[in-house]
């Protein structure tokens, strides 16, 4: 699965020592969606090699990449949002529309002049 959006939150890293004695680290973001009604998303990144890889900072434009997972622990239920791919955004080049050239080109044909005689005696201006 794929979300776009604005990371506006990193949370504080959390590591263990796993039963086979193997360290692990996991770091958690939330994101927020440019939709007309935005939503959020705290999804992790398991891993400290994948961690300094992916050096996601607050602010940044991004294409996440995750995994949806559920376990269960003492009869409760909770949702995993695992990262395994996140591609920066080009902010400028998504939010700015396209500019128009402000003068016509240069070989463009001109344009008739205006005739601003009246030849209607009638004035409706009050001076």
């Amino acid at each position: 699965m794929e979300l776009a959006g604005k990371v506006i939150a990193v949370l504080e890293p959390r590591g263990g020592v796993s039963k086979n004695g193997n360290e692990w680290k996991v770091q958690e973001y939330v994101i927020e969606t440019h939709d007309q009604y935005p939503r959020r998303m705290c999804f992790d990144v398991f891993g400290a090699d994948k961690i300094q890889q992916f050096n996601i900072q607050v602010g940044e434009e991004l294409n996440v990449f995750f995994d949806i997972d559920a376990r269960e622990w003492q009869g409760r239920w909770f949702n995993s949002i695992r990262a395994w791919k996140v591609e920066r955004v080009n902010a400028d080049a998504q939010q700015m529309p396209p500019m128009e050239a402000p003068f016509p080109p240069l070989n463009a044909a001109p344009a008739a002049p205006v005739d601003f005689s009246s030849s209607d005696e009638k004035d409706d201006l009050p001076f």
